[in-house]
């Protein structure tokens, strides 16, 4: 992908898209509140490979009672002594249920795996069970969709450098972060062999080339969306009620409620 260089998208025609895509998200979401049905859509990639800025443009118009983001921290002592899959099992969705797993079970794949965080009998053990966990899911009638963002090295050191001078970013890198530069080889041996047990007919993998973050989130979206056989739903029909006439309410005095100072005032 390093030598596939791509115009970037200009930012009129992504915002005018996004918005389309966005406004089919929601009817999407209608769906499957209607319909009852589950979906599951897993985020995986290197760091800094676009899965957060993705996540957002996902569920920024959802309703985050029926779309929610799903991003575990690391297991507690407890956790670790369970069966692996245990603790994600608790966050699959409901009935009329979106859940988006900001990375997943996969992570026994790849930085647990590649940083030493599991022992091989571990790592293997998830490489054969993780196939069965996932028809175990899609036999259940969960909608299952799993993204894997390709970043190129150049692109990830570039990403790297930005969010080590934005004190906004800042917080999104972490020393282990900055090894996986180191352990980049690593990492690669460690996807083609996940891919190589748990890319299942059933619940394929689809790559998302994410060097320019555009038109990654737009590619992303549009497959999602062609990959659910959804329809739009009629929404209830509203109608705003008269406002009743006054009946002499009296609103207390500014002097007697603290107000948030007009900081907008000064600028």
């Amino acid at each position: 992908m390093a030598d596939k260089k791509t115009a970037t998208l200009p930012r009129a025609a992504y915002e005018r898209e996004l918005l389309r895509l966005q406004t089919e998200l929601v009817k999407l979401q209608e769906w499957v509140r209607s319909e009852g049905a589950r979906l599951v859509v897993v985020f995986e990639g290197r760091d800094a490979a676009g899965k957060g800025g993705t996540i957002k443009r996902v569920s920024e118009h959802l309703n985050p009672r029926i779309a929610r983001t799903a991003a575990l921290p690391k297991p507690t002592e407890r956790e670790r002594t369970q069966w692996y899959f245990q603790r994600y099992v608790e966050h699959l969705p409901a009935a009329g249920e979106i859940v988006l797993f900001d990375r997943s079970w996969y992570n026994r794949a790849g930085v647990e795996h590649v940083m030493g965080f599991c022992t091989k009998e571990e790592h293997q053990l998830f490489l054969r069970q993780c196939p069965i966990f996932e028809r175990m899911l899609v036999e259940e009638g969960i909608l299952l969709r799993k993204y894997w963002f390709s970043v190129s090295d150049a692109e990830q050191q570039k990403r790297f450098r930005r969010r080590l001078k934005d004190p906004t970013r800042r917080w999104k890198l972490s020393a282990m972060d900055l090894e996986s530069i180191t352990r980049w080889e690593a990492y690669s041996r460690a996807k083609d062999e996940m891919l190589v047990h748990t890319d299942i007919s059933e619940a394929p993998w689809y790559i998302v080339e994410s060097d320019d973050k555009r038109r990654a989130r737009l590619n992303m979206i549009a497959h999602l969306l062609g990959s659910v056989p959804y329809q739009e739903v009629s929404p209830p029909v509203l109608k705003l009620p008269p406002r009743p006439p006054p009946t002499g309410y009296v609103r207390p005095p500014r002097d007697l409620q603290t107000y948030v100072p007009d900081h907008a005032a000064g600028l």
